[in-house]
């Protein structure tokens, strides 16, 4: 009989073996263990001619230029979870518009959902996890954090031109 959440109660970590389809398998009662991915959401957020880029100040990337962004909580809209992120680190109030993209790689744990927002209230200021704010004219960018920002950038601008 297959296990059930209810069933699969033990006193420690369970050893895991490999399972079907790149999953894992409980070596103490053989349930398959599902490892989901984890989403994050970040903001392109245009503002006096340009966009509004963030300093890390966290791991992955410390010290890099990203767009605000951040993890969705479980049961969170990722637009709700996108306006929260750009308020903690920039001090902005925004209202996620269009979606950019979805930015996804092979045995990379993290989805990133990528939104325009609209700035609706407060003063940039570097917040929580950011070591300082700017707005940098989208073509002349500082080094950007992570590999797919390029992308995300062309991503924006061509949907900024066609729609």
């Amino acid at each position: 009989m297959p296990s059930t959440p209810a069933d699969h109660s033990h006193s420690g970590l369970p050893e895991l073996l490999p399972a079907a389809n790149g999953h894992s398998r409980c070596a103490e009662c053989d349930r398959v263990i599902y490892s989901d991915p984890k989403l994050a959401a970040a903001a392109i957020v245009p503002l006096e001619s340009g966009i509004v880029l963030v300093r890390r100040g966290i791991e992955p990337a410390y010290g890099k230029w990203s767009f605000p962004s951040g993890y969705v909580n479980r049961g969170e809209v990722v637009e709700r979870a996108l306006e929260r992120e750009v308020l903690e680190e920039t001090e902005l109030e925004v209202s996620a518009g269009r979606l950019v993209g979805l930015y996804s790689k092979p045995d990379q744990p993290v989805v990133l959902a990528v939104y325009e927002a609209q700035v609706t209230g407060g003063a940039l200021a570097a917040a929580d996890e950011a070591l300082d704010a700017a707005i940098f004219d989208p073509g002349k960018l500082p080094e950007l954090a992570f590999e797919h920002d390029d992308r995300i950038i062309r991503d924006w601008m061509a949907g900024a031109t066609t729609g």
